[in-house]
């Protein structure tokens, strides 16, 4: 059966499939009482509606940092350092010595956050015009940022011994900003996998990694008294053809040979998660998975959604939550909110969507600072017009160093945004989307998705000739993409629109000189351009 199969099979058809698993322990208890309308099945979160404070808001940043980023030395360092001869696994030799001697557990000992501030990093992102914030809450590595219940390895107890969710949650509160967080650890143990190996070569050929390591192991050293078991969760077999680094992509799902996790490893995510949203209350909740958390090896990221949504309605009297999954089926669309990861959509979606993309590396990788590797506030500014005037929503990470900081070029890309969002924030703020999303050659060459998304870069460079659209009440606002060479714009999907009776270039006091005919609109801009990247021509009557 594949996996799509699966997906549409439902707990029932899952649980005598996986019934063969349970010396693994098998799923959790299909039955379970949640209190309010939501019941913890797909049938039943088909119910779901987007709240509008989501749909307005449009522009969100995350600040996707933990204690990979302490190496800075790129994304998925934890599982990277255990891949015998690669980048990080050589980087991490020459830095920390070797993995069998210092292993991620060891990292996390050296991460101390000592110039975070998430008071002036909050602010900082609500002046740039986002209107949501989104914090990790844990990622693959398997630390939670918070004082956990369930998670003796969590930031309150080791590396900076700070509750890094409660720091960040306090500044969105005091800015105003709806609160998220991003919850990756599902994946842990899948993904920690290579942290059972041991070198094939040299002269630790067969040495073990450190992520066998158990509670006994560690009488004596500064992590007496954790398990690291509880932090690597490798107390299992490897799944069918780990020793490849790739092969757990085609695993994420759980299928293809994943070894399934445990009974006990899903409820203790279950639990964490329900102390995650009674103690740090967020209104979003990201899901780093396909559809929901061990779907569909257990039901727990069901029954997390729906206890959200519950709880959400009992607080607020409506929905205000939102929950986000990666490639999810038609059903599936209508019970959380869709993500693509690095990528956009090419039509406008029925439903409405999110891209979350980064300027860098998900976690902090100074290559990148050095090779002046980060997407200019351009393509930011860029990406955030389209995937809006196609019914989405634009996440944005700005990854910070270990220690909490940001450097100073990220700083100038968000300077960047804020810049132009001051500007043209009308236009995106609030609006839905027109007839069509745009217009211009870049549209032929759009790329298609790939799985979770990761399309992003790789359609023709926009002209001036490439335009996207929004509206609000009854004006459209059209984006140009660039500066026309001879101050004058044509927009052909007007020739066959509403009546224009005015014309404003945003930012711009100038009185604009319009022709309206079949070939389109004509606008004829003036000389100097109100803002850098793109620009926003307010039109009433088109609708």
């Amino acid at each position: 059966m594949d996996r799509r199969s699966l997906l549409k099979t439902g707990l029932t058809g899952l649980s005598a499939l996986y019934l063969s698993k349970s010396k693994a322990g098998g799923l959790l208890n299909l039955a379970g009482d949640v209190k309010g309308p939501f019941q913890p099945t797909w049938a039943s979160l088909e119910k779901y509606e987007v709240p509008d404070w989501f749909r307005d808001a449009k522009f969100g940043i995350w600040a996707h940092w933990g204690p990979q980023c302490q190496p800075e030395h790129g994304d998925w360092y934890a599982r990277g350092m255990y891949e015998e001869g690669s980048d990080q696994y050589k980087f991490h030799c020459e830095k920390y010595g070797h993995p069998s001697k210092f292993g991620f557990k060891d990292v996390i000992n050296e991460w101390k956050a000592e110039r975070w501030n998430p008071e002036e990093t909050v602010e900082l992102y609500k002046n740039a015009g986002a209107k949501y914030f989104m914090a990790l809450a844990n990622h693959h590595d398997n630390l939670d940022l918070y004082n956990s219940k369930h998670q003796r390895w969590n930031s309150t107890k080791v590396g900076p011994k700070k509750d890094i969710l409660k720091g960040w949650a306090a500044a969105a509160k005091r800015q105003g900003l709806p609160f998220g967080v991003s919850v990756h650890s599902a994946h842990a143990w899948r993904w920690y996998e290579s942290s059972q190996l041991s070198d094939k070569s040299g002269p630790y050929a067969g040495v073990s990694y450190d992520g066998k390591l158990t509670k006994a192991d560690g009488k004596g050293k500064w992590w007496d008294g954790l398990d690291p078991q509880e932090l690597y969760a490798q107390n299992h077999p490897l799944s069918k053809d780990s020793q490849n680094s790739g092969a757990i992509h085609g695993q994420w799902g759980w299928e293809n040979g994943a070894y399934p996790p445990s009974k006990a490893y899903c409820d203790n995510f279950y639990n964490r998660m329900i102390d995650l949203i009674d103690h740090y209350d967020p209104e979003l909740m990201y899901f780093d998975d396909t559809a929901l958390p061990l779907w569909p090896v257990s039901d727990a990221g069901l029954k997390v959604t729906a206890y959200l949504y519950n709880k959400s309605i009992k607080k607020y009297g409506k929905n205000r939550a939102a929950v986000f999954g990666k490639i999810l089926d038609e059903q599936q669309r209508k019970c959380m909110i869709w993500d693509i990861e690095r990528g956009q959509s090419n039509k406008i979606e029925s439903f409405p969507w999110q891209t979350d993309t980064c300027i860098g590396q998900w976690h902090y990788d100074r290559r990148v600072y050095n090779d002046n590797g980060y997407k200019t506030p351009k393509t930011v500014v860029h990406t955030l017009v389209d995937v809006v005037s196609k019914n989405g929503n634009l996440l944005l990470n700005v990854p910070l160093r270990g220690d909490g900081s940001m450097d100073e070029k990220e700083r100038a890309v968000v300077d960047g945004i804020t810049a132009w969002m001051k500007v043209n924030s009308e236009s995106i703020y609030g609006t839905r989307p027109w007839k069509v999303y745009g217009e211009g050659p870049a549209m032929a060459s759009a790329a298609p998705l790939s799985a979770q998304g990761f399309n992003e870069g790789k359609n023709k460079p926009y002209t001036a000739e490439d335009m996207r659209f929004t509206t609000k009440g009854d004006v459209v606002y059209a984006t140009l993409l660039d500066w026309p060479a001879n101050n004058k714009s044509i927009i052909k999907t007007m020739g066959n629109a509403g009546k224009v009776t005015n014309v404003q270039l945003l930012g711009s006091n100038a009185k604009l000189s319009f022709q309206q005919s079949a070939d389109g609109l004509s606008v004829e801009l003036p000389t100097e351009r109100p803002c850098n990247d793109a620009y926003v021509l307010k039109i009433n009557g088109a609708v």
